[in-house]
């Protein structure tokens, strides 16, 4: 069967640093391909580059590049644009970022059936988003980016790229921002694409996922592929020291609870917040206590964002009421760190400038920016680069290291580690964790990923809908949950932990 994407001895390069170092792979139609790896590793270079998308400074090679029959190693971007879409679409990881945020979601998603004379009316739209496992699809077609969760904008993100009904599908780190339920769709998804005849490209850090989705594997470091071969005989018996500690990485232990603490740091009470005629969050109760950690989970949309907004004052509660005990330094970690910096400054320059916020003299700032970035497990280095420059692992470190700047007494975590590959994504939870323990920092951390909330958080509140459905200790929730949603969403994710 003739290969729908083929790459051979790809070498990409920034001046004299050499990123992908003679990379070689192929996809037939029909099969799904995953390329695993650290950040930093080229993942997300190497497959770009067969969509002609590496950045403009970046010298590319290759012997070989292939797509769907098509030599695409000299084409023009006039070249590039007759193939993206129709015939090799890309999934990205940043889907506010790659959403036009003056677009509703209708006309993003009908965009590329427009540019390559397909039928775009609306009823089409609709199809394509209930493909996707999105919820009132005739209302979200009507809504612009910034109304969506960072999950629904994944999806509309995912429709617009399959809307064209491309022969290749390039998915980068597509269910970074989904909740357990809603990734296991989305990965069904994808596998139904392949079975269907695409040929599916799909880069992720998260090994469980390419478990369930994939029929072979890369494994990627420091630009070069380490190991590869069938999924199941590369995950069950892995020759590579680096590929086995990937594999160790992805289990979690529950973490032992912090010590109990009477010192309640904030209580919500009857908490909502509206837009519209839409309630976000309706009626939460809870409390946060001193030197602990509670976690948010639910499905996208339930609204876990909007509580972490309002304990942080970016957002107001309509109803209801956020008691604080004292006044307290809090900082928020976003979700989508790349809309979080300023493009234009440097990474250096924006820990300055939260430095400088916390009344660091400016004699102090350049040895503190590199101590922060160290403790993120990022070179001090970097400290140069802009946010666009650096891989999606290394912009989350490096807004953890912002938030960290400021010296807060209580973290609010909005999916901090969802775009880390599992061996970062542990260091960076000890580094949370310890940093917990030495400092007495009380954190809410919001995540779709129960495995990540098991190892960090002692509470739990689990949200549907906008309410608050079960809350209680970690480990009596996820042992015994009462709740169907939280049955629901356990089951989801590999069933209950005890």
């Amino acid at each position: 069967m003739t290969a729908a994407l083929e790459v051979e001895g790809l070498r990409i390069a920034f001046g004299d640093r050499i990123v992908v170092d003679g990379v070689s792979f192929t996809v037939r139609p029909g099969e799904c391909v995953a390329v695993v790896g650290e950040s930093g590793a080229g993942k997300s270079l190497t497959v770009r580059a067969a969509l002609g998308l590496t950045p403009a400074e970046a010298t590319v090679d290759s012997s070989r590049l292939m797509v769907t029959g098509v030599d695409a190693s000299g084409l023009s971007e006039r070249g590039w644009r007759a193939l993206r879409g129709a015939r090799i679409a890309l999934v990205s990881q940043d889907a506010l970022i790659s959403l036009d945020p003056l677009q509703r979601v209708a006309t993003e998603v009908a965009e590329p059936l427009r540019l390559h004379g397909l039928s775009a009316g609306i009823d089409r739209v609709h199809e394509l988003l209930r493909r996707v496992w999105m919820p009132e699809p005739q209302r979200r077609a009507r809504q612009y980016p910034h109304e969506l969760s960072g999950g629904l904008r994944q999806r509309a993100l995912i429709a617009s790229a399959i809307a064209a009904g491309p022969s290749v599908l390039v998915a980068d780190e597509p269910t970074t921002a989904l909740d357990a339920t809603v990734q296991a769709r989305i990965l069904d998804l994808l596998r139904e694409i392949a079975d269907a005849g695409t040929a599916v490209v799909f880069v992720s850090h998260d090994v469980a996922a390419v478990r369930r989705l994939a029929d072979r594997v890369l494994v990627m470091k420091d630009g070069r592929v380490v190991e590869s071969g069938r999924v199941a005989d590369v995950l069950a018996d892995p020759q590579h020291p680096y590929t086995r500690q990937l594999i160790a990485a992805t289990v979690h232990e529950p973490r032992a609870s912090a010590p109990v603490s009477t010192e309640v740091v904030l209580e919500a009470d009857g908490v909502g917040r509206s837009f519209g005629a839409t309630a976000a969050v309706r009626d939460a109760h809870f409390t946060v206590h001193a030197g602990r950690t509670l976690g948010v989970v639910g499905e996208s949309g339930s609204g876990k964002t909007t509580l972490a907004r309002m304990i942080v004052g970016v957002e107001r509660p309509d109803t209801g009421e956020l008691r604080w005990s004292r006044e307290h330094r809090v900082q928020l970690v976003h979700q989508n760190p790349l809309g979080a910096f300023d493009p234009r400054w440097t990474v250096g320059r924006s820990l300055r400038e939260a430095l400088a916020a916390g009344g660091v003299p400016r004699a102090e700032r350049a040895a503190r920016v590199a101590r922060l970035l160290g403790e993120v497990d990022l070179d001090p280095s970097l400290a140069t680069r802009r946010p666009a420059a650096l891989s999606g692992g290394q912009r989350q470190r490096a807004a953890i290291a912002r938030a960290l700047a400021a010296e807060p007494e209580v973290l609010v975590l909005d999916e901090p580690v969802s775009a880390l590959d599992p061996s970062v994504r542990e260091r960076v939870l000890s580094l949370l964790l310890r940093l917990q323990r030495d400092r007495a920092l009380t954190m809410v951390f919001v995540s779709h990923d129960l495995d990540v909330v098991g190892a960090v958080a002692d509470e739990v509140l689990v949200m549907q809908d906008g309410g608050v459905v079960e809350q209680g200790a970690v480990r009596d929730v996820f042992a015994a949950p009462q709740h169907p949603f939280t049955r629901e969403l356990l089951a989801a994710s590999g069933g209950p932990r005890s």
